[in-house]
C-alpha cells in the first residue's frame, strides 16, 4: 500500500471567510469548487486500486499562489467545499478523516494536495 494523492486548485478568493460576498454568489462559488475537486479526485481515484479506510489518515497541504500573507485557518475554511468534493469522490465523509494540515511555500497558480496515507495498491 502506498499514499493516494490528489492535487487540487487553490481555493478561489471568493471562498475566503473574510470575503463579503453575497450569499448567492458564495453558494455558487462553493458548488463550482466542490464539483471541480470531486471530478479531479474521481479521475485520480480511477487510475488506481483505491481502498477507502473508514477512518483515513489525511494530510492536506496548501501551496498558495503568491507570498501574500494568509491566515492558516482561513485557508482551511476556504478549502472546506473542496474537501467535501474529495469526500464525495472517495465515499468517506470527511467527519471521519483524521486530518493534519501543512503549509508550504508558494507555487505558481497555487494548489492543495490531499494525501490519504496508505490507501492505494501499488499496481495502477
Amino acid at each position: 500500500m502506498t499514499d493516494f494523492v490528489v492535487a487540487l486548485p487553490f481555493p478561489p478568493s471568493s471562498l475566503n471567510p473574510n470575503g463579503r460576498n453575497h450569499w448567492a454568489a458564495l453558494a455558487k462559488a462553493k458548488k463550482i469548487y466542490r464539483a471541480e475537486c470531486q471530478m479531479l479526485a474521481v479521475s485520480e481515484r480511477n487510475k488506481y486500486a483505491f481502498s477507502a479506510d473508514p477512518k483515513p489518515r489525511v494530510v492536506i497541504t496548501f501551496f498558495p499562489p503568491n507570498r501574500r500573507k494568509r491566515d492558516r485557518d482561513n485557508m482551511i475554511a476556504a478549502f472546506k467545499s473542496g474537501q467535501d468534493g474529495v469526500a464525495d469522490a472517495i465515499g468517506v465523509d470527511d467527519y471521519y478523516w483524521i486530518t493534519s494540515y501543512g503549509f508550504e511555500e508558494p507555487v505558481k497558480g497555487g494548489r492543495v494536495e490531499v494525501r490519504f496515507l496508505g490507501s492505494v495498491n501499488v499496481e495502477p
